[in-house]
């Protein structure tokens, strides 16, 4: 959904709360997308309050601003809003909304979302299964992999992604890697571009090269590699090969020089 500024732009924190208790919808939009892009902690308590808001509905039923409060929530990272986040998961009949209230629980990364999360994944009817494998792998959550493996299967090939990176990050096997790999030479460009990310998420240097070869484009490359990067560096308890780093600033150097 593209967000677009009001006739009056906010400016302020105490300016986009006050608007997303207002009475304007698109106005109350644009204030929770503007608090979670800004980072204002202090506003957790009123995007809580908003996950639960009635007034904004679409003619399918969906509610665009309990979806944007939770993206907001999950920028933010507060541990507190995570009781609020968890009762929108088990109340919403919104599967767009369940799929964004699973992704900001994975961004928290708080392990009381891990038992709600596994129910759901074994629940009956359409559930968000790429969303929810993603965020079990993101909290490493190992007792899943008899209930991730059989989505190796799974009619959506984004799920199949989603459940070999699950099995990477868990089990370190790189039948898993592999598989995403392959699938950066996929006819279909958006399962491509989905590959590219799940590398970039899982942060094996491994993928670079792929990363590099594949037919995306290179601002998905740029960011996945510096994703790649990032995880490298952060591996402080193990020794970097200085050849590794340096071959991933020259990528992300070049990637640079080309857009």
């Amino acid at each position: 959904m593209v967000t677009t500024a009001p006739a009056e732009p906010i400016l302020s924190a105490e300016a986009a709360i006050a608007a997303l208790q207002g009475e304007d919808n698109q106005l109350r939009y644009y204030a929770a997308w503007w608090l979670g892009k800004h980072q204002i902690q202090a506003a957790w308590r009123v995007l809580c309050e908003a996950l639960q808001d009635e007034r904004y509905r679409t003619v399918e039923g969906g509610y665009p601003l309990r979806r944007q409060a939770a993206r907001a929530l999950g920028q933010l990272k507060q541990r507190e809003a995570v009781p609020a986040l968890l009762a929108a998961l088990g109340d919403s009949t919104d599967l767009p909304l369940r799929e964004v209230v699973v992704q900001a629980l994975a961004e928290i990364g708080d392990r009381r979302a891990v038992s709600p999360l596994l129910a759901l994944l074994q629940a009956d009817g359409e559930q968000p299964y790429e969303a929810l494998i993603e965020a079990l792998g993101t909290l490493q959550v190992e007792e899943a992999c008899p209930l991730v493996e059989p989505f190796l299967q799974h009619a959506s090939e984004r799920v199949q992604c989603a459940a070999a990176r699950y099995l990477f990050l868990i089990t370190h096997q790189t039948p898993y890697l592999e598989r995403i790999v392959q699938t950066l030479s996929h006819e279909n460009p958006y399962l491509r571009w989905a590959a590219a990310f799940d590398l970039g998420a899982i942060g094996h240097v491994a993928a670079a090269q792929a990363i590099l070869d594949a037919k995306i484009a290179n601002s998905l490359k740029l960011l996945n590699l510096k994703r790649i990067l990032a995880a490298v560096l952060s591996h402080e308890s193990e020794t970097v090969q200085q050849n590794t780093v340096q071959f991933l600033f020259h990528a992300i150097d070049n990637l640079l020089i080309q857009l």
